[in-house]
């Protein structure tokens, strides 16, 4: 009886201590999951309004001051061919957020495409959509469903709400494309109370946007920073006026109201910064700085790049960039890679070590192994379709192709130094080869036919693969010259 007594107990103890040993190894395994979602890299992609690509001090503004910025920019690698994938703001968004070029989404550009005189518009544009449709997954559904807590901070304008497209927090995001005010009351983002009667908009949206952070310590973050700022109206920060009306012009840039806006903007990115360092999450955070697109030709200048925002010359185009993320990415690191926006959604997908979702296209690629020194990414076309017209800025403007429109109907191409564009009316070609006329001066599509006709052959290719509606139809309202 004893014996067996003992063997009872024996069986009895190796059973208990199988099921310790199975739980002991469930519970290692499931710390070990949490451990890995813990050390999941955090993720912000700051998106600036309308800021040129030489509007900051790191890619060479002696006029504007971004200390902030110049700092983390120097801390990471920045990129001197970066480009929006559309040369004004909803488009460019769209794109980024669904990293798919506008034909596949319809948004090609803000509100109507029949922009400008229709007595000058010789076609008929094809029609925009104002709104992302729902079953287009964005990053932020992606990294929601990861495990990431998501926040949107500031301008969304791609439909109502941006929580209905993944975003747990929104701070003060809708479909308006500017707030009609930096001062109070907020015009267009009624959503955000200012606390006093002078509070600066691009102040108080860091303000709630650090209240994001401090509530996200513990688990890995997904923060979309696009404020309003720099975009119109062109209101100063008081404070700043004075310092920036008695500083000199430099290359095209002395707008001093525009440039509070600028330096306050720095700031209100060094505050958030500052507040990671606290927190000790900047070490584990990547981070991504764009603008979505050129700058205001009538606000600010790029020179040497030829006009701004909503042209499809460089000015329009190219935007400052860089990537930080400590220990990943070597510190005071250069690309002239040419990348785009489009690039960004599997970028932060493969940062985060999310799998892309079934059947979603992508037109972007990963630059991950450029950024951490692994590979060079292989020569590719970057292109850009936008079959509608957009009116000019300013009177008799000589930067864009005619005097009347930044944009008529065409598309787009470069592919190493070469860049082309044609435009649907009367098939005019541009031929410019960047290395040599970074300004698009001279057009070289009757000098060098061998060239213009091989770019052409793949942007027609592309536009065939890929759907890109051409308008044809005359308007029956132009008037010729």
């Amino acid at each position: 009886m004893i014996q067996a007594k003992d063997c009872i107990q024996s069986l009895s103890l190796v059973f208990i201590f199988l099921i310790l040993f199975s739980c002991s190894n469930k519970a290692e395994k499931y710390i070990a999951e949490k451990n890995t979602e813990k050390i999941r890299p955090n993720i912000i992609l700051i998106n600036v309004d309308d800021m040129g690509w030489r509007d900051v001090g790191f890619m060479g503004s002696e006029y504007y001051e971004t200390p902030h910025l110049d700092a983390l920019a120097a801390s990471g690698m920045i990129f001197t061919n970066a480009y929006a994938s559309s040369s004004n703001c909803a488009p460019s968004r769209a794109n980024m957020m669904s990293g798919q070029w506008p034909q596949r989404h319809g948004i090609f550009t803000v509100g109507s495409s029949e922009r400008g005189k229709s007595s000058t518009r010789k076609l008929i544009p094809t029609k925009n959509k104002d709104y992302i449709t729902k079953d287009n997954i964005l990053i932020p559904e992606v990294l929601k469903k990861a495990g990431y807590i998501t926040c949107h901070s500031g301008k969304w304008h791609l439909n109502d709400d941006p929580t209905t497209n993944g975003f747990d927090v929104n701070i003060g995001g809708n479909h308006s494309g500017n707030p009609g005010s930096y001062y109070p009351p907020y015009k267009r983002v009624p959503s955000l109370t200012p606390p006093s009667d002078d509070y600066y908009l691009t102040n108080l949206v860091m303000d709630k946007t650090l209240d994001f952070l401090d509530a996200a310590n513990d688990q890995p973050f997904f923060l979309y920073y696009s404020p309003y700022a720099v975009h119109t109206p062109i209101q100063p920060v008081k404070s700043l006026l004075e310092k920036y009306e008695g500083k000199p012009a430099w290359n095209g840039q002395n707008n001093a109201t525009y440039a509070t806006m600028v330096e306050n903007l720095d700031t209100q990115i060094g505050r958030m910064i500052a507040k990671l360092k606290e927190s000790g999450q900047l070490e584990n955070t990547f981070i991504l700085f764009i603008s979505d697109n050129g700058g205001h030709y009538k606000i600010t200048k790029q020179w040497p790049l030829r006009s701004g925002k909503g042209a499809y010359y460089e000015g329009g185009i190219r935007a400052p960039m860089f990537a930080y993320w400590e220990g990943k990415i070597l510190a005071g690191t250069k690309s002239e890679t040419p990348i785009s926006n489009l690039d960004f959604y599997p970028t932060i997908l493969e940062v985060a070590g999310v799998a892309k979702p079934i059947d979603k296209v992508l037109d972007g690629r990963s630059i991950l192994p450029v950024l951490t020194n692994q590979s060079e990414m292989a020569p590719r076309p970057l292109y850009w379709h936008f079959p509608i017209y957009l009116e000019a800025y300013v009177n008799n403007d000589t930067t864009t192709f005619d005097p009347l429109f930044r944009t008529r109907p065409g598309s787009a191409i470069r592919l190493g130094d070469w860049k082309l564009i044609q435009y649907f009316e009367n098939n005019d070609i541009e031929l410019f080869n960047l290395k040599d006329d970074l300004g698009e001066k001279n057009n070289l599509a009757q000098s060098n036919p061998e060239k213009a006709n091989e770019l052409l052959e793949h942007l027609e290719k592309w536009r065939d693969n890929t759907n890109a509606p051409v308008p044809t139809e005359l308007n029956s309202k132009y008037i010729s010259n």
